[in-house]
């Protein structure tokens, strides 16, 4: 048992970083025994609060400014109605105009133009889930025919955060405890720390084209949960 262990204690002194410590004035404020890294990583869940959808207006004409003249009315009209919904102006967002031909492909022949095709999308913040089933239902009643979305969010992500980071911190600790029990040390004190990026976890995203939502059942709308997760690198030292 002791050679056992003997080996796997030199098995993982061989896989720790060790680093050499430092002499000279400041030596006593530098660590004098082993060095260990350590990576964790923790999330934490909760109820999103807001929710973006994008939306927009399709339109076709034979010919350029026909297409982009009855997409400007039609979009016209759907501004109008996201901000009947009471959506701020600030959460409203053009996110891209575009104007493409149609062409009739055949083989053995020349391409024929058909006509052309005007978008017009928009994104929207949506800050009371309780009337996002409304909100997505008006946009298509009101000429809305591409409706992407929605992708939940957390408003104010912090404390969220800082409860995955505690997490992280326990098991970075409880890590270091067991890599010292193992090598007959005790953790003596945490040297640094540094945090990684974070964030939502991604959800897969609803996709809709619908001409009219008038006369029908609302649209369902499932909030779940967000998650947001905290990756941490700290380096212990270890003591006899």
């Amino acid at each position: 048992m002791q050679k056992t262990m003997k080996l796997f204690s030199a098995g993982l002194l061989a896989g720790l970083a060790i680093l050499a410590t430092g002499c000279g004035s400041d030596a006593d404020k530098r660590p004098s025994g082993t060095l260990i890294s350590i990576s964790s990583q923790a999330e934490a869940s909760r109820a999103p609060d807001i929710a973006n959808i994008s939306a927009g207006v399709i339109t076709e004409a034979s010919e350029s400014d026909a297409a982009m003249q009855a997409n400007a009315a039609q979009m016209d009209k759907l501004m109008k109605a996201i901000k009947k919904a009471g959506i701020d102006d600030k959460d409203i967002q053009t996110s891209g105009i575009n104007l493409m031909p149609r062409y009739d492909y055949q083989p053995n022949r020349e391409r024929q133009l058909l006509g052309y095709q005007a978008h017009n999308n928009v994104n929207i913040t949506v800050r009371k889930l309780d009337e996002l089933s409304k909100v997505i239902d008006l946009l298509a009643a009101e000429g809305a025919n591409q409706i992407h979305g929605p992708s939940f969010s957390i408003g104010e992500p912090e404390p969220l955060l800082a409860e995955a980071r505690e997490k992280a911190l326990k098991q970075a600790q409880a890590r270091a405890e067991s890599y010292a029990d193992a090598l007959g040390t005790k953790v003596r004190r945490i040297v640094s720390i540094s945090e990684g990026s974070h964030g939502g976890i991604p959800r897969p995203m609803m996709r809709a084209e619908m001409a009219s939502a008038k006369d029908s059942a609302g649209t369902p709308v499932a909030v779940g949960e967000t998650s947001v997760s905290v990756n941490l690198e700290l380096v212990f030292e270890l003591t006899k």
